[in-house]
């Protein structure tokens, strides 16, 4: 059997090496030091934030976003709910609420008009959520304008989770930095990755510096160790630093690549019927961090499950989409606005292998078994998808 296709591998070159070696030859391994210090000065330069702060992994960012924007004990934070755990654990962290919004079918990212009624509902009601954590799903920027346009009508902190989107835009403008604070994850399977961080992104200074003291123990400017608050060990290491300036480097050449993989599903499986690809939205680029499609069983003669199964069987890696924040146990007790769309998402939804060192056989090799998997359909002609709910008629 062929080795284990992953959905979404790192992928390191030379430059990595060379600043890495530059890390272990001077000493500097633990946290902080030169790399450190360069890898957010030129990462806010490719987003273009005033600051930047490189932290342990996305989650320890976000957990800080929160704390520097006021989120505490009772508070409600709203959330996308078609989104990794991750997104959400931070705010339990605190011991706030999360409160979940659905997606709308045209970038899968939250809805702007079920935000919007939301927070007219709670600002009648004289309870309005302390923060808004909007989630850039797969690569691709939610629909910014009227999110943020709500969020300053109301009063109402907003907080990006970039930590799936670092490349992709919205107007021009890199994700994560509209709102408040932008949370960006380097885990192993995102576009760059440091082996495990996060970096955090702002313009207010202030919350930023905060947010390094936490992430420091708290611990006070005196010669001994004092602390008058609880901070945490969220600091990210020279090392790992050095892995992520070389990463960066190769940014757009890794967006690329990802892109060209869509390309080429796109181009292998876009007459299956039944089959519908992620849309890209009007308003951005989107780096196609995972290629996403949805399998209507009823046009395609397979459902989701029965493809991923077929590639498992070759030892290649694909994933459902995200199941749900609203209907994970874990959060059953938590409020949701909507549920239809990120449910026919999660019933119909996959994620084909899409690492940018994939080759253009692999690419072929995955296509050709999705195409297996789909009984007797290949060739007829094009059959729309089941339409997601809220979709505009075909």
């Amino acid at each position: 059997m062929p080795p284990r296709l992953h959905l979404s591998p790192p992928h390191l070159g030379p430059h990595e090496r060379g600043l890495v070696s530059d890390a272990l030859e001077s000493n500097w391994v633990a946290p902080l030091g030169p790399h450190v210090e360069a890898f957010q000065e030129e990462f806010a330069q490719a987003v273009g934030a005033p600051h930047a702060l490189a932290l342990s992994s996305g989650t320890a960012a976000l957990h800080l976003a929160l704390e520097g924007v006021g989120v505490g004990p009772g508070d409600e934070v709203v959330v996308s709910t078609l989104t990794f755990a991750a997104s959400v654990n931070p705010i339990r962290y605190l011991g706030a609420r999360p409160f979940f919004v659905d997606s709308e079918p045209g970038s899968w990212n939250m809805d702007p008009a079920l935000l919007a009624e939301l927070l007219q509902e709670r600002a009648r009601a004289g309870r309005l959520p302390r923060a808004v954590v909007l989630v850039h799903l797969y690569g691709q920027c939610a629909d910014l304008d009227p999110i943020a346009e709500a969020c300053e009508r109301h009063g109402v902190a907003l907080v990006e989770d970039a930590a799936e989107a670092l490349g992709s835009s919205y107007r021009g403008r890199p994700a994560g930095t509209r709102g408040r604070v932008g949370v960006f994850s380097f885990n192993g399977n995102k576009i760059i990755t440091t082996s495990g961080g996060g970096m955090l992104v702002s313009a207010d200074g202030a919350l930023v510096r905060r947010a390094l003291k936490l992430s420091t123990q708290a611990r006070e400017p005196a010669a001994h160790y004092e602390h008058t608050e609880v901070g945490y060990n969220y600091r990210l290491s020279n090392v790992l630093a050095a892995i992520g300036r070389g990463q960066l480097r190769v940014l757009e050449e890794r967006v690329e690549a990802r892109r060209r993989n869509f390309a080429r599903y796109a181009e292998a499986l876009g007459d299956l019927p039944g089959l519908a690809f992620m849309p890209e939205a009007p308003w951005g680029r989107h780096t196609r961090w995972l290629t996403t499609l949805t399998l209507d069983p009823a046009r395609a003669g397979a459902d989701r499950e029965a493809v991923r199964l077929a590639l498992e069987r070759e030892n290649i890696e694909a994933r459902p989409v995200w199941k749900p924040m609203h209907l994970q146990p874990v959060f059953s007790g938590c409020g949701v606005k909507g549920g239809a769309v990120s449910e026919a998402l999660f019933r119909d939804g996959l994620c084909l292998p899409s690492g940018s060192s994939l080759t253009p056989e692999e690419v072929a090799r995955v296509a050709g078994l999705v195409r297996a998997a789909v009984p007797g359909r290949a060739g007829r002609a094009r059959t729309p998808a089941r339409a997601l709910p809220g979709s505009p008629p075909a």
